[in-house]
């Protein structure tokens, strides 16, 4: 399992993997590549992403975090998630109310619910529970 940066040439596997998994963002891949966007591989595939971006000095923003369906439960977003956490203290996300796994993994690396967004996210409509790291 290896997490490095993203390349335009991993945008074919991040956007297979960001249609497989309806309870993610689903925003045009090449924006990613405009972000801090990196990539988890397992036996030389792309088997997830993440996708971050810095709104302070200090202070940054999850934007999306997905792994393909088929690599679920063996680390891989947990990975990602630890790799990206060393680079700031203080951490945001909005993530889907009804994305209970997300939301243990997330509160199992240290966030906690800061509030909530009604009708952020759309297809289908559903509120964000806003949740943020302060380490």
């Amino acid at each position: 399992m290896t997490v490095r940066a993203a390349r335009l040439a991993d945008l074919v596997d991040i956007a297979a993997i960001q249609a497989t998994s309806p309870e993610a963002a689903h925003w045009n891949p090449a924006d990613y590549l405009n972000q801090d966007c990196r990539v988890c591989e397992v036996k030389g595939r792309v088997a997830g992403f993440l996708v971050t971006r810095q709104v302070a000095p200090g202070e940054h923003e999850i934007l999306n975090l997905a792994v393909h369906p088929a690599e679920r439960r063996n680390g891989i977003a947990r990975r990602l998630l630890a790799d990206a956490l060393v680079e700031a203290k203080t951490w945001f996300l909005e993530v889907r109310a009804s994305n209970k796994a997300a939301i243990l993994l997330y509160e199992s690396a240290g966030f906690v619910s800061a509030g909530r967004r009604s009708g952020y996210y759309q297809e289908p409509a559903e509120e964000a529970i806003v949740m943020r790291l302060v380490s």
